[in-house]
């Protein structure tokens, strides 16, 4: 496959496996700012530095995670489970339960950051972080590790370019 970089040198919407890579590399982030948050909490309290972290975490899975969830869902698998190989069945079938799992994770989350963003409270549970980013930790490493290269194996050069352009309308971005 051809690989092909925004002028920022950042995978753009001509690369969807790439982007998609990239943003792994970025819920990875968002991860371990919530670490960060939690050493910081009980020195500090909801200061305006938690305030913001927590602002920045809850608008990150509220908006490109909830677009990467569906650039998998709604375009990359579909086109996965068509091509009939059985890999993909197997493993995409494996990837849509652990997306149910870390969404019910994230749904108790993003209540205690909400809390935290807000400024009413200091409280983050520390077994719900780390079940959050361990789940997202596997997750991350199956799809980088099968699923791209597999989509990479599978697909086409234009069912990838479809995939783009969906990815970047999605996002709100016009690809001219």
């Amino acid at each position: 496959m051809q690989e092909l970089k925004s002028s920022t040198g950042a995978p753009g919407f001509d690369n969807p496996l790439d982007l998609l890579h990239a943003c792994h590399d970025r819920i990875m982030d968002q991860c371990a700012t919530l670490q960060k948050l939690l050493q910081h909490l009980p020195v500090h309290g909801s200061d305006v530095q938690a305030q913001q972290a927590a602002q920045a975490v809850v608008r990150y899975f509220d908006t490109a995670g909830q677009s990467h969830h569906q650039d998998e869902e709604v375009d990359l698998f579909p086109l996965l489970l068509a091509s009939g190989n059985s890999d993909a069945e197997t493993l995409i079938k494996r990837l849509l339960d652990e997306h149910q799992v870390m969404d019910a994770q994230w749904s108790a989350l993003r209540s205690q950051l909400q809390s935290i963003a807000e400024g009413a409270s200091a409280v983050l549970e520390k077994k719900l972080v780390a079940d959050f980013s361990l789940a997202y930790g596997r997750h991350v490493m199956l799809e980088n590790t099968q699923l791209l290269p597999l989509a990479a194996q599978l697909l086409s050069q234009q069912q990838l370019d479809g995939i783009g352009k969906k990815m970047a309308e999605r996002r709100g971005v016009s690809l001219g």
